[in-house]
């Protein structure tokens, strides 16, 4: 797995061979962009939407949307530049998501979590699981619902610039907006979340009243983590701070950089196959007008 956004040219120039290939009908290349980019949007998606079934959804939306325009794209601009401007517009202007109603501030977020009962675990030998994956589970989640109290241009700029840590550049560039502006929606969305973690957050500090092994009972009778299924735990590939090779923001708040080592311990996600689901898509009418694949 590479991380296509703190690379040098040699990323583009892939993907530009790529799509001239899919143009002129070479349908493995197309699936190999695929292959390349789904799993990022499946993650940004995940991000902006806090469940992974309708993240799978958004993704494959996005992706029809991208492949569709593909024969459009003129080379002027990088790729990167061009396909995630596309996700950018269609994760804001989408329809609300479920847990998007369910969270509409961190206020509202702080009273949902008072409300859940502080409840013992149950005997590990009972549990299907390790215990350690389900508190982990409980500390994704809460850490999905922190997100889904921003708004969605502060939320996408968190995700850019501090989960994934994309430089200023990159992501004004794809944001179309000034790095100036770029940084000025990452430093509010950043003092937003921080804020509530220095508050709430049993992790950051214990005095705090949330602690996830108080809250993992009550979640889990309440159907929220089932412990059969583990949603976030069950399909990480790996930690997102091995795709970090640099950091573009030094943080000197000892608080601060505790939550930022919280997010940057979050699991970059396995999406679902939509290569294969494509391979049924790029077969449809549809796609053949647009590609004369071969």
């Amino acid at each position: 797995m590479e991380n296509l956004f703190n690379k040098d040219d040699t990323s583009e120039s892939t993907d530009e061979w790529l799509i001239t290939e899919a143009v002129n009908g070479n349908r493995k290349a197309l699936e190999e962009l695929l292959q390349r980019h789904h799993r990022w949007i499946y993650n940004i998606a995940l991000r902006m939407v806090g469940e992974p079934f309708d993240a799978e959804d958004v993704t494959q939306e996005v992706l029809i949307k991208i492949l569709l325009n593909i024969p459009k794209f003129k080379m002027k601009s990088r790729f990167r530049t061009w396909a995630y401007r596309i996700v950018v517009n269609h994760v804001i202007n989408m329809k609300k998501r479920e847990c998007e109603k369910k969270r509409t501030s961190f206020n509202q977020y702080s009273t949902a979590i008072d409300n859940t009962p502080d409840m013992d675990l149950p005997d590990p030998q009972h549990l299907p699981v390790d215990t350690s994956l389900i508190l982990e589970e409980v500390k994704i989640h809460c850490m999905m619902g922190m997100l889904l109290c921003l708004n969605r241009k502060e939320r996408l700029v968190f995700v850019f610039g501090e989960i994934f840590q994309f430089s200023g550049p990159v992501s004004s560039e794809i944001l179309e907006c000034s790095n100036d502006n770029f940084r000025q929606i990452l430093s509010r969305a950043r003092r937003k979340v921080y804020n509530f973690m220095r508050g709430k957050c049993g992790l950051i500090d214990k005095k705090n009243t949330c602690h996830c092994n108080r809250k993992a009972k009550a979640l889990m009778d309440g159907g929220v983590i089932d412990p059969h299924n583990l949603y976030f735990t069950g399909h990480s590939l790996f930690k997102l701070s091995t795709l970090m090779k640099k950091k573009y923001y030094r943080l000197h708040d000892l608080v601060k950089t505790q939550c930022q080592r919280l997010f940057k311990e979050q699991p970059f996600f396995e999406s679902p196959d939509f290569v294969k689901t494509f391979r049924q898509i790029l077969d449809s009418n549809e796609f053949k007008d647009v590609f004369s694949l071969n």
